[in-house]
C-alpha cells in the first residue's frame, strides 16, 4: 500500500517592485547627504515624504521609501490602501527585504553622484524603528545618524551575532500616553539603548502614537547638527 507523501512550505523566488519617492534639494552642487523616510504600519511614503519635508534642512535630498506588503485599513473616509513591512510570520525574510532595499537605493543615488554615501540618515516613526536599528547596527559603516519615533527596539538587541557597534548620532523620542506601547514598555527600549549607544539622546513628550509640532522640532534641530 502506498503512502502519501505531504510537503509544505515549498517556495518560488519572485522578483518585486520596491517603490520610493526622491527629493532633491533645489541647489544640488554635488553630493547631499540623505535622509532616509520610513514610515509606520498601515502608512505609505507619501506620509512619510511630508513629515521628512517638514524637518529637513534645505541642503539634505530625502528618500521616503514604501513598504512591501499592501492591505486595506480603515479610516473615516473608508477603506484605504496602506503598506506594511513585517509580521510575526518569517520576520527575518521582511528585514532581509528592506536591509536589501536600503542598500541597493543608496547605492544607485551614490552611484548617480546623488547623494554622499558617508552622510545617510535613517528617520523611522513606530514600526520603522526597530527595522532602522536593525539596519544601522548590521551595516554601522552605512549609516551616520538614526531618528526614531514612537517605535520599538529589536528583540534581538543582545543576542544577535550580526549586531555591531554603532557609533553614530541617535535620537530617541516617544510620548507619555501611546496607545501601542506601555511607558514601562519604552523605558526599557530607552535603557537598553543607552547602554548600548554612545552618541544617544531620548527625550520624552506628553504624545500619544504620532509626530507633533514639539517632536518635529527637535527632530529639525538635530538634523541641523549633523555634518
Amino acid at each position: 500500500m502506498n503512502e502519501e507523501k505531504h510537503q509544505t512550505d515549498r517556495s518560488i523566488k519572485a522578483e518585486i517592485d520596491l517603490y520610493y519617492d526622491l527629493h532633491l534639494p533645489k541647489e544640488l552642487s554635488g553630493p547631499a547627504p540623505l535622509l532616509i523616510a520610513v514610515h509606520g504600519y498601515g502608512a505609505h511614503k507619501r506620509y512619510m515624504m511630508r513629515e521628512s519635508r517638514l524637518v529637513a534642512r534645505d541642503d539634505l535630498a530625502i528618500a521616503s521609501v514604501q513598504a512591501p506588503h499592501p492591505h486595506f485599513r480603515p479610516t473615516a473616509e473608508g477603506y484605504r490602501v496602506g503598506f506594511g513591512w513585517l509580521t510575526d510570520h518569517r520576520s527575518d525574510e521582511s528585514i532581509a527585504l528592506h536591509h536589501h532595499f536600503l542598500n541597493t537605493m543608496i547605492d544607485e543615488l551614490g552611484g548617480e553622484g546623488l547623494i554622499d554615501r558617508t552622510r545617510v540618515y535613517l528617520y523611522g516613526f513606530s514600526q520603522a524603528c526597530a527595522l532602522n536599528f536593525r539596519y544601522a547596527f548590521t551595516y554601522p559603516e552605512r549609516v551616520a545618524a538614526v531618528i526614531g519615533v514612537c517605535g520599538g527596539i529589536p528583540g534581538d538587541l543582545e543576542t544577535n551575532p550580526k549586531y555591531k557597534p554603532f557609533l553614530g548620532e541617535v535620537l530617541y523620542l516617544y510620548g507619555d500616553d501611546d496607545e501601542f506601547y506601555s511607558q514601562e514598555k519604552f523605558r526599557g527600549f530607552d535603557e537598553a539603548l543607552k547602554r548600548r549607544l554612545e552618541n544617544y539622546r531620548s527625550i520624552h513628550y506628553t504624545a500619544k502614537h504620532e509626530i507633533t509640532e514639539e517632536m518635529r522640532r527637535d527632530i529639525r534641530q538635530f538634523l541641523t547638527q549633523l555634518p
